[in-house]
Order: structure tokens, then sequence, then C-alpha cells
């Protein structure tokens, strides 16, 4: 009997985008994701913000960190960015992603960012995923899973509004 391919967790063509981006069932480096605690436990920003670090971000960087994924086509209802999870690329954002964490009354870590830096990716404390540019806070879903299915196939993203 042949092995399926898709492991069943994301949708057939993402499946397929983060298997070419490097990724299988069982991923798991954390030498890689302690270093970008470490990294980031490291970094205060001028005004002496610093990140939170916590499992449900450490476990997402050990799985995915570091791949760099192109969404599979053009999108459904928007054009699918590049995603780059690597945490480091929201070092200099401690406190815009505190300032997010306060709002949501949880904290927030940074996860990576979508096409050519036009956007921060973060995670909090419970796994949720939201995208930072510089039309506001938007969020991606309840998991990694989710957010990754909705940002290459191009779905709509939420706006985070105050109320």
């Amino acid at each position: 009997m042949s092995e399926n391919v898709n492991s069943t967790r994301f949708p057939a063509p993402v499946d397929t985008a983060l298997r070419t981006a490097g990724w299988q069932p069982g991923r798991w480096d954390i030498q890689s994701a302690e270093r970008w605690a470490d990294t980031l436990r490291a970094y205060a920003s001028p005004g002496g913000h610093l990140h939170a670090i916590f499992p449900a971000a450490v476990e997402a960087w050990a799985e995915f960190g570091g791949l760099r994924i192109a969404a599979p086509g053009p999108g459904r209802q928007t054009a699918p960015p590049l995603v780059r999870l690597d945490p480091i690329a929201g070092i200099h954002l401690a406190r815009t992603l505190a300032d997010l964490g306060r709002a949501l009354g949880t904290e927030v870590a940074p996860l990576g960012a979508e096409g050519e830096d036009q956007a921060v990716l973060a995670i909090d404390a419970e796994g949720r995923v939201y995208s930072v540019d510089h039309t506001g806070d938007w969020y991606l879903g309840p998991s990694i899973d989710h957010a990754l299915t909705s940002l290459l196939l191009g779905l709509p993203a939420h706006r985070l509004t105050t109320p």
C-alpha cells in the first residue's frame, strides 16, 4: 500500500507548498527554536520593552521556523504572500507586540513575516496568529495551521478593532 502524500493536516495545495519549503510531519528543530528564544530574550527596545517567550511560540518555531513558503497558486480572495517563518523578523517590534498583547489580554511573540517584510506575523500564548502591518492588526486564525492555510490560499484576514 502506498503512503498518502497529503498529511491531511493541511489542504493538499498547502501541504505541497509546505513540503516544497522543507516541512514534513514530525519536523522539530528545537535547537533553532532555542537560539531564536535566546536572541529575542536578549533584546530590549530603546524604551526597555522585552519580548515574551512562551511554549506556543517555541513550538511553532521548532516545527516551522526557517521556512520560506511560496503560495501554491494565485489565491482565492487575496494575493497570497511569500511566508517567511523567522521570529527574528520581528525583533525590533518588542513594543508593538507588547502593546498588541496588552490589548488582547495575552502575551504575543514574533513568528515571521509576510512578503518582503510588508507585515510581521505574531503568535499569542494560546497559539492564535496575527499579522501586523502599516494598516493595522489582523487576526489570521486560532492556530498556526489555520493561519498558514489562510495566508497560502489567499483567504481574507479579519481586522482587529477596538470596541
